[in-house]
């Protein structure tokens, strides 16, 4: 019996509607100007959900667009993965919920992955071991954050950077090579406390204290239930980490930067992608860029990328691209894909 390869058959993403662009910014923050919160981060405006919005709303939408697109039909998905450090709720899975909004059978298995900006690399290795051992046949991937919710309004540091979205993947189990693969994972647990959300769970819940707004030597203002990021140290651990990581992926499949055809990393911020692409030398028609206009979308910017890069033809079926994703966690992965 021939081996059955996983490989990715399509990708759709969903944006909320409403925008938080640079101006707005600029006309909260007063010691800031467009053009400054531009060059910083390669950002002019993001998207932000709804207050009742979640995110799984924005990934059933999301996979509608894909069903939508005759990619396949609901009754086909024998598997739902769903990637969000954003559910609904603590219990039961987001997934689950999922799973009965889309109509798909409930044959189908269905998770909830916490994992953020490396979430994308991690879903689709968790997919092509499942596929690949015989367990399913058509895996639907869904990544989705609302990362704004988590925000405090008087806190720039975090503000100008994130914004809400979602995304679909299929992934199918009858290419006839490896198209999705090798893997390179990394995990460092003391750099959990550079990109948390101090309070909510149990370990700190809720209570008065947590919620008690102090300011910081920057003049960003945060409680410990909203979003915290040491940006300096975060650039750091991914100049650390992601050079290794890209270059131990190319080793371990007998390839340089030249066999890539493109380089598709986490949209983090335009500072630290450009650092990256200077780190690894790789040139800048190979790299690709794509968060002016939603900012960094945490778990989903790696496949809104791709699937922009598709529909604009820019990207096209049998390249070979490479992707990284890399953030909170600390979490990091590499991995190389062709889309068939």
């Amino acid at each position: 019996m021939n081996k059955s390869w996983a490989a990715i058959k399509a990708i759709t993403y969903h944006l909320p509607d409403q925008k938080l662009t640079n101006e707005q910014l600029a006309q909260e923050f007063q010691e800031w100007v467009v053009e400054k919160i531009y060059e910083k981060t390669g950002i002019a405006e993001r998207r932000v959900a709804a207050a009742d919005e979640c995110a799984s709303d924005l990934g059933v939408i999301a996979a509608e667009k894909l069903f939508a697109s005759g990619a396949c039909s609901p009754q086909d998905i024998d598997f739902l993965i769903f990637c969000t450090q954003t559910p609904d709720y603590f219990l039961p899975a987001s997934a689950c919920l999922m799973q009965e909004k889309l109509g798909l059978s409930t044959c189908c298995g269905a998770f909830d992955v916490n994992l953020g900006c490396s979430g994308y690399i991690y879903g689709l290795a968790l997919a092509k071991g499942l596929i690949e051992a015989g367990l399913s046949q058509n895996i639907l991937l869904i990544t989705g954050d609302t990362y704004t919710k988590l925000i405090h309004p008087k806190d720039k540091s975090v503000r100008t950077l994130f914004g809400d979205g979602a995304s679909a993947t299929l992934i199918c189990g009858n290419a006839y090579k490896e198209c999705i693969g090798p893997f390179i994972f990394g995990t460092d647990g003391r750099g959990a406390e550079k990109l948390i959300v101090p309070a909510g769970g149990f370990r700190k819940p809720l209570g008065p204290e947590m919620i008690i707004e102090i300011q910081d030597t920057s003049g960003n203002i945060r409680s410990p239930k909203n979003l915290y990021m040491n940006g300096p140290d975060i650039l750091n651990f991914t100049l650390r980490e992601v050079p290794k990581a890209v270059n131990e992926l190319l080793l371990k499949n007998n390839m340089t930067t030249n066999d890539i055809d493109y380089f598709v990393f986490h949209q983090a911020n335009k500072f630290i992608l450009e650092s990256l692409r200077k780190k690894i030398n790789l040139p800048k028609d190979k790299f690709l860029l794509n968060l002016e206009y939603h900012g960094n979308t945490v778990s989903t910017s790696i496949p809104l990328l791709l699937s922009f890069a598709l529909n604009n033809k820019i990207i096209y079926k049998g390249n070979k691209i490479l992707l990284s994703g890399f953030g909170v966690g600390f979490s990091w992965g590499a991995c190389l894909i062709e889309i068939i």
